[in-house]
């Protein structure tokens, strides 16, 4: 059998909402628990626990990619009792390795210009095809007309939530601007992965509060989102958080399998984070009346430092 910590500590490279790791680890019998942490929710951006929910199934996925990988093939499911918890069942069997599996150290959210070049037909096919969860829809935009409106969601998505202070204090209270701060945390936004310079903890929200402006971050999106071969906007068939699950699960096999063809990704979620833009980034997809879950920038790009993550003694209950 696999070591349980192993496939834990695997678990924990999955993306999340602002880095801040909402998840723990309840180890049984042939079976891990992975429970939200509410005490790491963002209420201001997050305020249904949507990316909550989402990050969960995520890390579930490369839980399941990891002890498939190891000897140890299971399933997930969502359980809703006294508390809501993922859980992953596994039995000892026959190891199936998986390029997506190999992807897991690799993946990383890369928030810089890539470089222009388009995805071949073959790639795109292989990336839609690696989203294989029942309920969740996946919408690939390369038609530059479409994603140029995309881009303007992004940009009215980002301008109402930088003129919102309590979003702008939530943000920052999960900045990290230095690797020692980062290592301190093991947690939040490490600017210097965005390809910021590192500055004192002092420093830092000043800098912030002078650069990072609403303009000077609307055109980092527009330029980012133009290099970018496409956008990748994926739907669940509702609004629970089971729904919400089986998006992570989806948008972390897109991940994986982006990063085992050599490609870059970055969440741009400004739309469906402000709810009022919800029904026109449906309606650009062509599914009016449903909620769009998570937005993805792709494309070729570079390496960048990685974000922390907890140890996983942090993340494991009894």
């Amino acid at each position: 059998m696999p070591s349980a910590r192993d496939l834990i500590r695997y678990a924990t490279l999955a993306p999340n909402g602002h880095n801040a790791q909402p998840w723990l680890f309840r180890i049984g019998d042939k079976k891990i628990d992975i429970l939200p942490d509410l005490s790491r929710r963002t209420p201001v951006v997050d305020p249904d626990d949507h990316h909550v929910f989402i990050s969960l199934g995520a890390a579930a996925e490369n839980l399941s990619l990891a002890s498939a990988a190891r000897g140890a093939p299971g399933a997930i499911q969502f359980e809703q009792g006294n508390e809501a918890a993922v859980v992953f069942d596994f039995e000892p069997g026959r190891a199936i390795p998986s390029i997506m599996f190999d992807a897991i150290a690799k993946r990383q959210s890369t928030r810089a210009d890539f470089d222009g070049r388009m995805v071949i037909p073959a790639d795109l096919n292989a990336l839609a095809k690696a989203v294989s969860v029942p309920g969740v829809d996946l919408i690939l935009l390369t038609d530059r007309n479409q994603v140029d409106q995309l881009r303007d969601l992004v940009v009215a998505g980002n301008s109402t939530q930088m003129a919102d202070a309590a979003f702008v204090r939530e943000l920052k209270s999960w900045l990290r601007f230095n690797p020692r701060q980062a290592l301190r945390t093991g947690d939040g936004l490490y600017s210097v992965a965005s390809g910021n310079p590192a500055l004192p903890d002092w420093l830092g929200p000043i800098a912030f509060d002078w650069f990072s402006t609403a303009k000077a971050q609307n055109d980092a999106y527009a330029r980012q989102i133009r290099s970018s071969a496409g956008i990748a906007v994926f739907v669940g068939a509702g609004e629970t958080p089971a729904d919400w699950v089986a998006v992570g699960q989806a948008c972390q096999r897109f991940a994986l399998q982006a990063t085992a063809l050599g490609l870059k990704h970055a969440f741009i979620n400004q739309p469906v984070e402000v709810a009022q833009l919800r029904p026109e980034l449906a309606a650009l997809i062509g599914l009016r009346g449903r909620r769009p879950d998570i937005v993805m920038r792709f494309g070729y790009g570079p390496t960048l430092p990685w974000s922390p993550r907890r140890p996983v003694d942090a993340v494991i209950v009894i």
